[in-house]
């Protein structure tokens, strides 16, 4: 047990301390290249910021998750080297696409080709959903074909990238509740599966680390910004979710809230004919910023808090019925906030 600590640890220590070096680098690479917001804006920045705050985070996971294979903790599944470079392979390529998306300003399109690209890789090395738990009776559902498997964990990785995306417009937001998704998913495969899977739980562990040393720098107000590093951290809690055992019901309530915004928004925009994947201020964090009712520090509280609380509940609701019943009280409560907050009018007239 001691071991297992030490390198809980030194996982964790490893990506944060790499993170939180990296980031001076990262801003000075952006300031050096001009890898910079434009002022105004979906944010409404008063002045140019860097953006290739996810360098720091990709650096701080890569490096800890390397050092972690090499850790004297217990392993179990004969596929995790595998799994785990299609993870470093893939999360390398969506990470280069961010950073290009950065630079040249991808469109839409290109940034879908790129996300089918890495989910397409990361289900070559054996990181795909398999099956899912009745939430009636307890049991996983019985095999599927692998054009269905193909089909839903690229909806599943495409959905969590462009949610956590589109959560990316509050300083700390993103990362933070990305942390938080991690505590969960590191917390169970740690402590409450049986057995425990100690070595796939050091990845969320190394994300955790990563993530908490970007938010020193990005937490309001924020001194650099992720930039298309929300396509990489979709993409990890995504992988992460899948890796050693679906624990999408895990994602599913920490992420209930920015999931549902993102189908909200999705639907208003169509509904306008719009282009439903076309960034605005309409999403909850924005509203709640330009009604006056809160800060952006109390925006990203509140969002941290209702995350873990929901989060916390998949960790101690042995029964999949309750988690299924969890996640309905969850959405119920999201929709009457969302039409509390859709009836709020904003204090002044933003640009989207």
């Amino acid at each position: 047990m001691p071991t297992t600590w030490i390198s809980f640890l030194l996982t964790f220590l490893i990506a944060f301390g790499t993170s939180l070096a990296l980031i001076p680098l990262a801003k000075w690479l952006s300031f050096r290249y001009k890898v910079l917001s434009n002022p105004g804006g979906r944010r409404q920045e008063s002045q140019p910021m860097p953006k290739l705050g996810s360098l720091a985070m990709f650096g701080g996971f890569m490096v800890a998750a390397v050092v972690a294979q090499f850790l004297p903790v217990p392993r179990q599944d004969p596929y995790e080297i595998i799994r785990l470079i299609g993870l470093l392979l893939s999360g390398s390529v969506i990470f280069a696409v961010g950073v290009l998306d950065d630079i040249y300003e991808l469109s839409y399109f290109w940034q879908a080709v790129a996300q089918i690209l890495v989910a397409s890789i990361a289900i070559i090395f054996q990181i795909f959903i398999e099956y899912f738990t009745n939430p009636f009776s307890g049991l996983p559902t019985e095999g599927w074909s692998y054009i269905v498997t193909v089909i839903l964990t690229l909806l599943w990785f495409g959905t969590m990238m462009n949610t956590v995306n589109f959560l990316d417009g509050i300083d700390g937001l993103a990362g933070g509740v990305t942390f938080i998704a991690c505590v969960m998913l590191f917390a169970n495969s740690a402590f409450v599966l049986e057995p425990s899977q100690t070595s796939i739980s050091l990845l969320p562990l190394a994300m955790m680390g990563a993530c908490l040393g970007f938010l020193v720098y990005n937490f309001y107000p924020a001194q650099i910004y992720m930039g298309g590093g929300a396509l990489y951290l979709g993409f990890q809690l995504g992988a992460l979710s899948v890796i050693g055992g679906a624990k999408m019901a895990t994602i599913l309530l920490v992420m209930g809230l920015p999931l549902m915004d993102l189908a909200w928004q999705a639907f208003n925009r169509i509904r306008h004919k719009r282009n439903p994947f076309q960034g605005d201020r309409g999403h909850v964090h924005f509203r709640l910023l330009d009604s006056g009712l809160m800060t952006h520090r109390q925006i990203a509280l509140t969002y941290y808090s209702f995350c873990a609380f929901f989060g916390v509940l998949t960790l101690v609701l042995d029964s999949q019925l309750y988690k299924f019943l969890a996640f309905g009280a969850m959405l119920l409560v999201i929709v009457i906030g969302f039409v509390i907050v859709g009836r709020i009018k904003p204090l002044h007239i933003t640009s989207e």
